[in-house]
């Protein structure tokens, strides 16, 4: 149990991160869910942990932008303490296009929330984290990083950036106590995969040797791995959980 921890989840109003959140509550952290100001899904999900004898609250900020972020990490540490483990989840839109239609806007936009986001975090939560000598970053990249389907070169690219950017972290802070890892999903039937068409989701499970479509909550039971004190000698890794589709036919 993670007793007097607390844990930073992006993107935990809704969706995998929510699940991530819930899972590290009964992990026994006190969770801080993160969504957009304005989003309602943060208290309801906050809601939901507390019902469960949780611990947890809503924390507004858009963690693409340096004064939000210094300002979430600040009502965080205020209201439960240092962030001992911070899961970096959140993810905007991921649009389709051919390669020759992909502009360089279209490439930082993805970077923003997955390069720029954790290097925002990262500046505001490590010092902290450098002097208690402990730690845990948790990345959610994704198996598109590797397996990247036409149209999506730039979600791909800055992916592909996030788990660098791991590697070079839990090299540097590795002296520290701090892990840095990361999760890489299989796809994952969330709310925003509601319109994926029946044949497509055939066509990938048929794809996947453990017969059946990965769930939010096998995704959650890695992090949970990765953000305990058991995990404090695994750092640079990634888990890829996508019921062995990576090993191919």
């Amino acid at each position: 149990m993670a007793h007097g921890r607390v844990a930073l989840v992006t993107g935990s109003s809704r969706g995998l991160g929510a699940e991530i959140a819930r899972r590290l509550a009964r992990d026994g952290f006190a969770v801080a869910v993160n969504g957009r100001p304005g989003d309602d899904g943060m208290a309801a999900v906050a809601r939901t942990i507390q019902g469960d004898g949780g611990i947890a609250g809503g924390f507004g900020a858009d963690i693409t932008a340096e004064d939000q972020v210094n300002t979430l990490v600040a009502a965080i540490t205020s209201t439960f303490g240092p962030i001992d483990v911070l899961v970096l989840n959140a993810t905007g839109p991921q649009p389709e296009a051919p390669v020759t239609e992909v502009g360089w806007a279209d490439h930082v936009a993805q970077l923003d929330f997955f390069v720029k986001s954790p290097v925002l975090l990262g500046r505001a939560v490590l010092p902290g984290m450098q002097a208690r000598r402990y730690g845990r970053i948790v990345n959610i990249d994704s198996e598109v990083a590797h397996r990247p389907p036409p149209g999506r070169s730039a979600y791909a690219a800055a992916k592909n950036a996030q788990i660098g950017l791991t590697l070079s972290w839990a090299r540097e802070l590795a002296p520290f106590g701090i892990t840095v890892n990361t999760v890489a999903p299989g796809f994952v039937p969330v709310e925003r995969h509601a319109d994926v068409p029946q044949e497509v989701m055939q066509a990938y499970l048929a794809s996947v040797p453990a017969g059946r479509m990965g769930t939010p909550g096998d995704i959650a039971h890695a992090v949970s791995f990765l953000a305990s004190d058991g995990a404090g000698f695994v750092t640079g890794q990634r888990i890829v959980v996508d019921g062995g589709r990576s090993l191919g036919p």
